[in-house]
């Protein structure tokens, strides 16, 4: 069955309201396109790259106008400041997209790569080899660049993949989604490589994550429901991370200059991120000669401060932290503020209310730093810079299809290594095993 024609049987199969056929459709097409994509070299992944970021570019104005229509609706159904944020794009948003289409086709291709080659006393080669998981469901909620990292991200590594965006970004989604396909066909790749999924149904997002036959992994990105809602049900593997609750912690060793700048832009830099910081740990010492400093600079971003007594002491205007607010991922202008006696109160807090996600340090002690990094345990762990840098794009991966805390099988911004998997190669002479 060609991709234009199982195209049309799963339209038919939602025409007439059945959503888990219709799905069922397109991760057929999907694993057929994922055994294609096997076969197809780096040169041509990186052409439909490229083709992509052509035809992004000239599309920008229908993206724009496609945006301002989700944009609209979203305001009108009281999507709060922090999902309008996520959904909103514009020129330098979209030209970081197109940048993101460039860097992922020079990034090198780990598929194939064969390391850890070792001969075996009976005269045998053995090695493992990169290879492409197979169909990726991509399930997310609001920023509607995902569909093109998560489309570029799976197809340099090899993978066919089924994306389900948000409905609040559907008409931004489909504008993109053309690019994407049109890309495809410049290059001659099968248009089931990239499926976006056209229906809204939350039923899609059941048969999705239940169809281990087509689907190999699920990566969901939105809100912590979403994601509590998937690894509950879903009998495919899942990489995810459900809060983004995020540290800085400021030592007395610290250069406030420093401290200062990278306090204010992990916070202010963007709201509804996360990797932007939730906490602010300060260390006694030190707390009466930055904080107020920090309070004004917040000030005039207009952050809500809340902090504990010995925060208040210091910042009277700021309002005292209740138990929630030491676990809380705002997603808006708020911050909650800790003053702590050093290194050990520090990570002991960040292990007790943090999720894993990116933790930081601010100091000029390298045995302080060091200790930070072996101890939290975090998938981005950062010393004297923002938090806002724990990205794909900021750690050289060209996009992220997304940011795992789980410890298996990906950790951290999965990229185009994340999205690929190892099996042993062996190389012989004619060997047999006595």
């Amino acid at each position: 069955m060609s991709g234009l024609n199982a195209q049309d049987e799963a339209l038919q199969q939602l025409a007439g309201g059945d959503v888990s056929a219709y799905i069922q459709v397109l991760g057929q097409s999907a694993r057929a396109a994922a055994k294609e994509l096997r076969r197809v070299d780096t040169g041509l992944k990186n052409r439909a790259l490229e083709a992509m970021a052509l035809r992004l570019a000239a599309s920008r104005q229908v993206i724009l106008e496609a945006n301002a229509l989700d944009l609209q609706r979203g305001k009108e159904s009281g999507l709060d400041t922090a999902l309008l944020d996520r959904l909103a794009l514009n020129d330098a948003r979209i030209e970081a997209m197109i940048e993101g289409l460039h860097q992922v086709a020079a990034l090198p291709d780990p598929v194939g790569e064969i390391d850890d080659m070792r001969y075996r006393p009976s005269g045998i080669q053995v090695g493992k080899m990169r290879v492409p998981i197979g169909v990726i469901g991509i399930i997310y909620e609001s920023r509607p660049n995902v569909t093109l990292e998560a489309a570029s991200l799976c197809l340099k590594s090899g993978n066919a993949c089924l994306l389900r965006g948000g409905s609040e970004a559907s008409a931004s989604n489909a504008a993109i989604s053309r690019c994407i396909q049109e890309g495809l066909a410049d290059v001659g790749l099968p248009s089931a490589s990239v499926q976006v999924v056209v229906t809204t149904d939350r039923a899609a997002v059941g048969a999705m994550i239940s169809m281990p036959d087509y689907v190999d992994v699920i990566i969901p990105r939105g809100g912590k429901s979403l994601i509590e809602r998937i690894s509950r049900e879903a009998t495919v593997p899942v990489i995810k991370h459900l809060d983004g609750v995020c540290h800085v912690y400021i030592d007395t060793t610290a250069d406030p200059a420093k401290a200062m700048a990278i306090a204010v832009n992990a916070k202010t830099h963007r709201y509804g991120t996360c990797n932007t910081m939730e906490t602010l740990l300060v260390d006694a010492p030190i707390a009466d000669i930055v904080l107020p400093e920090l309070a004004r600079a917040y000030a005039e971003h207009n952050v809500e401060l809340r902090g504990c007594e010995r925060t208040r002491a210091l910042l009277p205007q700021a309002a005292l932290a209740t138990e929630e607010d030491w676990g809380a991922e705002y997603l808006a202008p708020i911050l909650a503020i800790k003053v702590v006696d050093g290194m050990d109160e520090a990570i002991q807090h960040i292990e007790q209310y943090g999720s894993h996600h990116t933790d930081a340090i601010v100091t000029q002690d390298i045995s302080l730093a060091r200790r930070f990094m072996a101890e939290v345990d975090s998938s981005s762990v950062i010393v004297n810079a923002s938090t806002r840098f724990a990205d794909g794009f900021e750690y050289g991966l060209g996009a992220e299809i997304g940011i795992s805390t789980d410890k298996l099988h990906a950790r951290g911004p999965v990229g185009l290594e994340g999205l690929t998997t190892q099996k042993y190669v062996v190389f012989g002479d004619g060997q047999v095993r006595q």
